[in-house]
């Protein structure tokens, strides 16, 4: 049987001299694998490996099973586009009357500028990351997604700037 994440079972990887002999998890020596990914997906297996003080076969190997686990879905580009250089991003709170999810989630799927929507706890029933191309258009999209059915009320944030970003 595999590992899971989450599970109890620990599996050890031995550092290199880098690493002074330290015994890392095998959780933790793929979440900084995957934070240095996030950073910089052109990375050389080389590079991963001197900045995580292990064997570039190491890295080569955790790379595979990350991508045959799935936790890995693909490598990708960022256009200039999509650093927040142009345009405006902004992050709506969307509280929904009973019963009209499915169908508010419908009408929010045919926003084009609509980049990601997730059910969420607490205060709102959705919260939706929306890019227009300027200030004019997303007025005019919150004024859409207000005229919803369904849609009892939105509060929005809108980003100014981005500190971390690990999304891609």
């Amino acid at each position: 049987m595999g590992a899971r994440a989450g599970s109890a079972r620990s599996v050890t990887q031995r550092r290199g001299a880098k690493g002074r002999g330290r015994v890392l998890s095998r959780d933790e020596l793929d979440r900084r694998l995957l934070a240095l990914l996030q950073a910089d997906a052109r990375a050389s297996a080389a590079d991963l490996a001197r900045r995580l003080g292990v064997a570039r076969t190491t890295v080569l190997s955790r790379l595979a099973r990350l991508q045959r686990e799935g936790v890995i879905v693909g490598f990708t580009v960022r256009l200039a586009g999509d650093d927040g250089a142009q345009g405006v991003e902004a992050y709506v709170g969307i509280t929904t009357s009973p019963k009209s999810g499915r169908d508010v989630t419908l009408r929010l799927a045919a926003l084009p500028e609509l980049r990601q929507l997730c059910s969420v706890s607490g205060e709102f029933d959705y919260l939706a990351l929306i890019r227009a191309e300027n200030t004019t258009r997303l007025d005019a999209l919150l004024d859409e997604i207000g005229g919803i059915d369904g849609v009892t009320r939105t509060t929005t944030a809108v980003v100014l700037a981005r500190r971390i970003d690990r999304t891609a």
